[in-house]
């Protein structure tokens, strides 16, 4: 068994996740990263080492069962247990208002969202009970209080579907000291927003009049709050989602 503390971050090949993968690999953990393009998974495992942070790139979808089963596993036999679990994969899948929505689109956007969730948290919690402090942290957003913007009602549908699974996690595995939380951030800097930051600049840099503390996340802001969540420091809380948005969700 592994003495160092070994985290999987799925989706961790850019943005928030990368982030969160390089400050717990600073925190001292051995960091296996997750993604599905395996050109840039390399690079990343590549500049996390040259960090001297031990770290693992393993490629799989999220959204399919048996994949997520099998490396999940494969990593847990590896190192003997998994003492974090960091769902970061997501994304907004695209738009849609329903009455023009596909089955297609709606199952992808859940299975993104959702079913990656479920998968990696029912293949990794065998190896959660031998961790230390161990923990699942998940995402939700605010589009699972107000519903998302035009187009993104099955995003936020799917957000609020975390955050009450966070919230079962946490009530199904707290007998065995496995604690379950998440992080709902608000806008942050990353690629999720390239669209609209290179076709309307003025639009996106406005958005930050929205925020309380007046500018935009950035990935760190999110990466020091997962880092916190999963260290003992954080070893009393369980069930809750954290707000890391600069006020965003009271608007002002």
């Amino acid at each position: 068994m592994s003495t160092k503390k070994v985290a999987i971050v799925t989706g961790a090949t850019g943005g928030i996740g990368f982030e969160v993968a390089k400050r717990l690999g600073r925190d001292g953990y051995t960091v296996v990263l997750n993604g599905i393009n395996d050109d840039e998974g390399a690079q990343r495992e590549a500049e996390l080492k040259a960090e001297g942070i031990d770290a693992e790139y393993c490629g799989f979808d999220v959204t399919n069962e048996e994949l997520v089963a099998e490396n999940i596993k494969k990593i847990g036999e590896k190192y003997g247990k998994i003492d974090t679990l960091v769902n970061n994969a997501g994304g907004l899948g695209g738009r849609s208002r329903f009455e023009v929505m596909t089955t297609e689109f709606y199952r992808k956007v859940m299975a993104l969202n959702l079913d990656s969730v479920f998968f990696a948290s029912r293949a990794a919690i065998p190896y959660l009970k031998k961790g230390e402090h161990p923990s699942i942290i998940n995402y939700t957003s605010n589009a699972g209080w107000n519903a998302g913007g035009p187009g993104a009602g099955i995003y936020g549908t799917s957000k609020a579907a975390v955050h009450t699974m966070t919230r079962a996690l946490a009530k199904d595995l707290a007998e065995y000291g496995i604690r379950a939380n998440a992080v709902s951030p608000g806008t942050i800097d990353t690629d999720f927003h390239k669209q609209i930051k290179s076709t309307k600049p003025e639009v996106f840099a406005s958005w930050a009049n929205n925020i309380m503390l007046g500018r935009l996340g950035q990935p760190e802001d999110v990466a020091g709050v997962v880092s916190f969540l999963a260290s003992k420091d954080a070893s009393f809380i369980t069930a809750e989602t954290i707000q890391v948005g600069g006020g965003q969700a009271l608007g002002i």
